[in-house]
């Protein structure tokens, strides 16, 4: 059954987000500002379940792309996501009845709450991933062959790109580059689907699930062991407590890439563990063996806040622990681990569910 979003959800929705975004998906702070604006303008924002889909909707998600490290200093302004929104309309001249987000995680989560409430349209309560991925065509829509063309860019300057591909791995090497040359972040439409396609082959829940996950952290800030007491109700297993002792952090091709060094503190005194990343965190190494990789979540959190740490938000010294949390089940078939399981990320290991390193299922499922 439909729902209401106001401005009192979206700080809860942005906090599950940056849990969700795994590192990436660029900070959602921004984002939250830019839906906050668009409610208090427009008034709350309905929400859609998959039951409420009818197959003959014409659905788009609306989205940024780039590299979360420029998006710091390249903001936008807010008309960049709407123009392509609009011109993706205007491209295909089917009316859109709905907007959803690519990607559970980070600012992702809130451009199509803005874009929904300027232009009087509902959200879907789906995504494509249940978390952040750094490339487009890694959504559970083109593992079933989902095309994300059309497809249009935006930039600040309201130039515009078109793209119609072969594939969608030519649609992320195309629009990558378009992207880069926009100064390394552009607005996008893509994946038009019906809601029969929707229902099918989207993750469902990404913003009921974010704010119970916001929620859930504001709950536990309040108790004792408010960290343990997060970790437990997350149903997430803790990977590592420490202190970040280096960070190497570049963009390259339109990434963010890197990996950040941790010495062990309290519990794993004397331990260390190493984080890479491409946008997202990829792999946690501890003491030189794989603890975890994607496709599970992998999130680290400042000790004192209990807030998730995005990948430009690393530093040195900072006091953080790792957990890890399983992921959709979407990506544990074998078409989704040759998608964005680590080999893909070209690393010489094999995908193991996190449950099955730990030898135990999480208390809780979150």
């Amino acid at each position: 059954m439909a729902f209401r979003i106001g401005i009192e959800d979206l700080r809860d929705i942005a906090v599950g987000a940056t849990f969700l975004g795994t590192g990436g998906g660029g900070d959602p702070y921004i984002g939250r500002l830019m839906a906050e604006t668009a409610i208090r303008d427009n008034g709350p924002i309905t929400v859609l379940e998959m039951s409420d889909l009818t197959d003959d909707m014409w659905i788009v998600p609306s989205a940024m792309m780039g590299a979360p490290t420029v998006m710091l200093e390249k903001i936008p302004n807010g008309s960049e996501m709407i123009d392509a929104f609009e011109r993706l309309r205007a491209r295909t001249g089917q009316t859109i009845s709905a907007t959803m987000p690519i990607e559970a995680g980070g600012i992702n989560s809130m451009i199509p709450l803005a874009v929904a409430a300027r232009l009087g349209l509902p959200v879907v309560d789906a995504d494509g991933m249940g978390r952040a991925f750094p490339e487009l065509q890694m959504v559970s829509f083109s593992l079933h062959g989902i095309s994300a063309t059309p497809m249009i860019l935006v930039d600040e300057r309201r130039q515009q790109v078109s793209l119609d591909t072969m594939n969608n791995t030519w649609t992320e090497a195309l629009s990558r580059t378009a992207t880069m040359v926009m100064g390394g972040s552009s607005s996008i439409a893509l994946y038009l689907m019906t809601g029969a396609q929707v229902r099918a082959y989207s993750v469902p829940h990404s913003l009921s699930h974010a704010r119970h996950i916001g929620e859930r952290w504001r709950a536990c800030k309040s108790l004792d062991e408010p960290m343990e007491r997060l970790i437990e109700a997350l149903g997430a297993y803790r990977l590592f407590d420490g202190k970040i002792v280096d960070l190497l952090r570049r963009t390259v091709a339109g990434f963010a890439r890197g990996e950040v060094a941790m010495e062990g503190m309290g519990r794993d005194q004397g331990h260390g563990m190493r984080l890479d990343f491409q946008n997202e965190n990829l792999v946690a190494v501890r003491d030189g063996e794989v603890v975890a990789s994607v496709p599970d979540l992998i999130c680290v959190l400042d000790q004192d806040s209990l807030l998730p740490v995005t990948t430009e938000g690393l530093r040195y010294g900072r006091r953080v622990t790792v957990i890890g949390l399983p992921c959709a089940p979407v990506w544990r078939t074998p078409v989704g681990i040759r998608n964005v399981g680590p080999r893909y990320f070209g690393y010489d290991v094999d995908y193991i569910p996190i449950e099955m390193r730990y030898g135990h299922e999480p208390a809780t499922r979150y």
